[in-house]
């Protein structure tokens, strides 16, 4: 499929296809285009930062409240963990019962010889995939 992009200031923001027939690219296209961005908010000792959730290397729950992991630092999210999860795209996933990992985000996978996945972030976090969640992470990293 053929892809061109066209940058001009003067004209409203557009999407068009040309398409043989409808696939899951074009559906994804479309639900892309017509998604709102997803914006959260954390906090940072007194100071409410805005973050983007594919700035977020993942999600954890630690002393009963759920915080999001950054390249350096550390947000508390005052939400649970489960609504988050609902509103996280695809390249989110459920490592375990109070992570969410960010795909994009991992630099490599630590296999023990017990059989749990040690999961490495590129900030060097890390976290460890549970049992029950091993064949998830590991279908749809195609592993």
């Amino acid at each position: 499929m053929k892809c061109t992009v066209i940058l001009d200031k003067t004209r409203e923001e557009e999407i068009v296809i040309y398409a043989h027939q409808k696939n899951e690219m074009i559906c994804e296209i479309e639900r892309m285009a017509q998604e709102k961005p997803l914006q959260m908010t954390g906090f940072l000792n007194e100071e409410i930062v805005r973050l983007e959730p594919q700035d977020i290397y993942c999600f954890t729950v630690e002393g009963g409240r759920l915080y999001a992991i950054g390249e350096n630092e550390k947000y508390l999210i005052k939400a649970r963990l489960y609504n988050i999860e609902e509103i996280l795209d695809k390249s989110f996933i459920k490592i375990n019962q109070s992570s969410i990992a960010n795909v994009k985000k991992i630099q490599k996978f630590d296999a023990s010889i017990s059989g749990t996945l040690k999961v490495i972030f590129k900030n060097g976090h890390t976290d460890y995939v549970s049992r029950r969640n091993v064949k998830n992470v590991k279908e749809r990293l195609g592993l």
